[in-house]
């Protein structure tokens, strides 16, 4: 199936995990090339009444400052689908309950795979 397609599966699940509150944080990995953009960090910010999160974008030189914006969720999809097979070929959620891993392989086909999670409730 064509990577966006699946990537919308992918964020529903970011999604469902906000609304269970389960949500812990969203990694951007496996950069393609070696861009100056190393990763891209998604964690939650909680307000009254409303979900945000912040998005930090880290870069590989020291010349370049890591950056940080709060974001709603809908913004932050936007700059994740952004940097999808141009900058990154995987993306990471961590919620309490599972971790989800969405990959893009060569030929631009995407998949998700669930593992147990990382991320404990205590």
């Amino acid at each position: 199936m064509p990577y966006l397609e699946v990537f919308d599966l992918f964020w529903k699940q970011v999604i469902e995990s906000v609304e269970a509150g389960s949500f812990a944080k969203l990694t951007m990995a496996k950069t393609i090339g070696k861009p100056n953009l190393r990763n891209i960090f998604v964690r939650p910010v909680y307000a009254e009444g409303d979900f945000k999160v912040l998005l930090k974008l880290r870069y590989r030189s020291v010349e370049t400052e890591d950056t940080e914006d709060e974001l709603t969720l809908a913004e932050a999809f936007v700059v994740l689908q952004s940097h999808l097979k141009k900058s990154f070929s995987s993306v990471l959620l961590f919620t309490t309950t599972k971790d989800v891993i969405f990959k893009i392989n060569k030929k631009g086909a995407g998949s998700i795979t669930e593992f147990l999670p990382t991320f404990d409730v205590v």
